[in-house]
């Protein structure tokens, strides 16, 4: 096994991972960013055919780099993709795809990252992977009878996936209720789980265009250092929660065909039982249920919450040179979108910088003492 001795090592090459990078280049710091896709933006394009963002162009643009094309319309997922890779090559980044790490460990005062059979020294690492990593499907979904097709929002593409027969989208949240618009017009579909309420305008029409500056603004100020903040990311974290709707509003589901229905609770001979005792026939089944953080690969002894690692915007006290970016509510509400990370970035390669320069001086005052020791 080859081992490579850097500075910094980035695990994740999506929006947070590229932010960290240019705030280390543009220091002049040593790093890497590794990705296990096969190009940056990958993660992207794997989404939902249709998918778009729900803050306008304005508001996605990455340090040094503003967002493309209009500013005031809404990205597609392939335009973030194609962003995120120019991104990348506009900096000239140092970007390893189709690297997969499958450890991180640390010993003394250096970590170690393998990938495969190389390894990797580092005496900080970022890990940008963000929190959506795992799929989250209920155990009782293998009890559902064969025939039944299941996708989890992470592989769903577009309808061409489904089979005839009436659909069941389990969570409505922002994923499923735009998936359950899409297949409404070609498949009964049913709706299903708690309401996560919507934001004050639908995206997209004048009101929210009017209203967004002021909603970006609170994003961004509502931080972990405010009361207000705090209590808002209690709300979403713990438990998790889905997030307001955003372009589909409540009234859109009945005019489209789409029957609102209690969360569903288990199965009952093959078929998804709701919370009401009500059992549905259907042919599909969309998990639209969020996604749980995968850190297996981490080992270290780090404390944790909701799966979640502690730390303070990212820095992770409990082990020096160990950061995370990218999840939601890092510092902010904005700190999981792809304009909001810039911020959180920053923060972070100035502790990096900051501790480095600290580590000099130590060296520098101990290298003094022992001169006049020896003098």
């Amino acid at each position: 096994m080859t081992e490579q001795q850097l500075g910094t090592v980035v695990i994740g090459g999506s929006q947070a991972g590229l932010a960290v990078g240019y705030y280390l280049k543009q220091r002049g710091l040593p790093f890497v960013i590794l990705d296990e896709n096969d190009r940056v933006g990958a993660a992207w394009r794997k989404r939902w055919d249709s998918l778009r963002l729900f803050t306008p162009g304005r508001y996605n643009g990455l340090p040094g780099m503003p967002f493309p094309g209009s500013p005031g319309a809404y990205p597609t997922k392939d335009e973030t993709a194609d962003y995120l890779d120019a991104y990348a090559r506009a900096f000239e980044l140092p970007v390893r795809t189709g690297v997969k790490v499958d450890r991180l460990a640390k010993t003394g005062d250096r970590f170690e990252v393998t990938c495969g059979q190389q390894a990797l020294s580092a005496e900080n690492v970022v890990v940008a992977t963000g929190a959506f990593n795992n799929p989250r499907v209920p155990s009782f979904a293998r009890e559902l009878d064969q025939s039944i097709v299941q996708l989890h929002s992470k592989e769903y593409r577009n309808p061409s996936q489904i089979q005839k027969g009436a659909v069941l989208v389990v969570g409505a949240g922002n994923s499923g209720a735009e998936i359950a618009m899409e297949l409404a017009p070609h498949h009964q579909t049913w709706l299903s789980g708690p309401d996560t309420g919507q934001e004050p305008a639908r995206a997209g029409t004048r009101l929210d265009h009017l209203l967004t500056p002021m909603m970006w603004f609170v994003a961004t100020r509502l931080t972990v250092k405010t009361a207000l903040g705090r209590k808002l990311r209690d709300h979403f974290l713990d438990p998790p929660r889905g997030i307001p709707l955003g372009r589909v509003r409540r009234k859109d589901f009945a005019p489209a065909g789409i029957e609102r229905v209690p969360r569903m609770t288990g199965v009952k001979n093959g078929n998804p039982i709701l919370e009401n005792g009500r059992v549905l026939e259907v042919s599909n089944v969309i998990w639209c249920t969020g996604y749980a953080p995968n850190y297996n690969w981490i080992d270290l002894s780090l404390p944790s919450h909701n799966g979640l690692p502690v730390h303070d915007r990212g820095i992770v006290d409990a082990c020096p040179g160990l950061y995370f970016i990218g999840l939601l509510f890092l510092y902010s509400l904005s700190s999981a979108l792809v304009g909001g990370v810039g911020r959180d970035a920053e923060h972070i390669v100035d502790h990096i910088v900051s501790t480095r320069l600290s580590k000099k001086d130590d060296a520098a005052a101990r290298a003094t003492t022992a001169g006049r020791q020896y003098a």
